[in-house]
């Protein structure tokens, strides 16, 4: 059988390519699907083999596990890139696929590497050959399969969910790698400053090829120093400066952070929100994303509770926009604390949603004729705006009685403050105008809706 990890070349491989596990029992995390006895483990082990997405973050093991599952089934593996292939790609892999079946029956895994980066036609063109068996098809995606993948394609396969890896499978693929000496770090005399290897796993961030990288550039950087290579805090500092948490500004992550971000602001989570905004922050977001959110959360959650946060959070943008990052991230933050530290109500994004609602689905009523214009003399005569009460000739500038809506909706009330904030003494004035209105001799005959 072909060693599908030999070199394909003799020239430089990164640690992390070298130290790639040479069999399922190498495979460090994942072990609720690769544990000793889990059914895909067992399934495995009998040759058995089905179509499967393979979801999770870079860096968790998904190209290593395609390739680890075609060695133990002893299939033909076969690759491409979805950024890279097209139709054509597909058709000349599966060609060949077809071949081998016809002359060996050897399966062959056909393994498609971010596969959501396929179009909708690109992806059909898999579909046949998936379903009579010519390839058994493992795509490898860092986004929701739901919603970057076909459904046909979907039904065909089985999603399995990959995770980050724990702090202990970064200790055991950092260890491996130093003890090593045929393909790791295990023919050097390295030696690690206490708390430099715990600083590292941190930095790793759940990624074991982002961890082998930073391993092998900190033994690059390492100092000599006797009969040792030392690899101080301040060399690891060097090697982590230019690099931030993972974080994927167009992908699940991205959304998962601004989405706990905003949980945190609507629950009044102060430290929530600064975390999550740090978070974004650290890992290269664009501050005005958080700006944006912070705009919707002024009128969806906090509303007419406290309206001076929607003042508050247009200052902090502008604010960035003119002192630039440095200062302007702090703007942005001072808002989110206040956004999440102000009285909430939701009473304005509920009654605005639920009229649209209703204008969307009731006929077009007619605007009532004491409510019209009637700037020419015909449409005077038409009655258009005869009743109508000037609001500043009345008591208190209030018309009280009056209708504003359509007769035929004219008992809808839709905007009911809460009890919060600003929202109390908007409700208690309210309640007092409903009073006049219940009160008024001039009260206009309504109908019921």
């Amino acid at each position: 059988m072909q060693d599908l990890f030999a070199e394909q070349t003799s020239g430089y491989e990164p640690l992390a390519a070298r130290m790639r596990p040479r069999n399922l029992d190498e495979y460090a995390g994942q072990g609720h699907l690769f544990g000793r006895g889990k059914p895909l483990r067992q399934a495995l082990e009998q040759g058995l083999v089905h179509s499967m997405v393979l979801w999770g973050p870079p860096g968790v093991g998904k190209t290593t596990l395609a390739r680890l599952i075609a060695q133990q089934v002893d299939a033909h593996f076969t690759t491409i890139s979805a950024v890279l292939a097209g139709v054509k790609d597909i058709r000349q892999a599966v060609e060949q696929a077809s071949q081998l079946k016809a002359q060996s029956g050897r399966k062959t895994i056909l393994f498609v590497d971010e596969v959501h980066r396929f179009n909708k036609s690109q992806q059909d063109a898999f579909l046949p050959y998936v379903e009579d068996g010519t390839v058994i098809f493992i795509g490898a995606t860092t986004e929701n399969p739901s919603f970057e993948l076909n459904n046909a394609l979907l039904s065909r396969a089985r999603v399995y969910i990959l995770r980050s890896l724990e702090r202990d499978d970064l200790h055991g693929i950092i260890t491996k790698a130093l003890k090593d000496s045929e393909r790791g770090l295990g023919q050097r005399a390295l030696q690690f400053d206490e708390g430099v290897i715990d600083q590292l796993i941190v930095a790793a961030d759940g990624d074991g090829r982002r961890a082998l990288n930073l391993l092998e550039i900190a033994a690059d950087l390492a100092q000599p120093d006797g009969a040792v290579e030392r690899v101080s805090a301040e060399v690891l500092s060097e090697v982590l400066q230019a690099g931030g948490r993972r974080y994927d500004k167009g992908g699940d992550l991205f959304y998962d952070q601004l989405s706990a971000f905003h949980k945190s602001v609507r629950g009044s989570s102060a430290d929530g929100a600064l975390y999550w905004y740090c978070r974004m922050i650290d890992g290269g977001a664009d501050p005005l994303v958080v700006a944006r959110r912070l705009v919707a959360i002024a009128s969806e959650d906090i509303g007419n509770a406290d309206p001076r946060a929607m003042q508050i959070v247009l200052s902090a943008w502008d604010a960035f926009e003119r002192v630039g990052a440095a200062e302007g991230e702090r703007a942005i933050a001072q808002a989110a604390v206040y956004c999440a530290l102000a009285p909430k109500s939701n009473a304005l994004y509920r009654a605005f949603k639920q009229c649209l609602a209703d204008v969307r689905a009731d006929p077009s009523y007619e605007v009532p004729a004491h409510l019209r214009n009637a700037p020419t003399s015909l449409m005077k005569e038409l009655g258009h705006g005869a009743e109508y009460r000037y609001a500043h000739d009345e008591p208190n500038a209030y018309a009280a009685g009056e209708v504003y809506l359509p007769d035929e909706i004219a008992q809808r009330c839709y905007y009911q403050p809460e009890p919060r904030g600003l929202e109390i003494k908007l409700g208690e004035k309210l309640e007092r105008l409903r009073q006049l209105d219940q009160q008024s001799p001039r009260r206009r005959t309504q109908s019921k809706a």
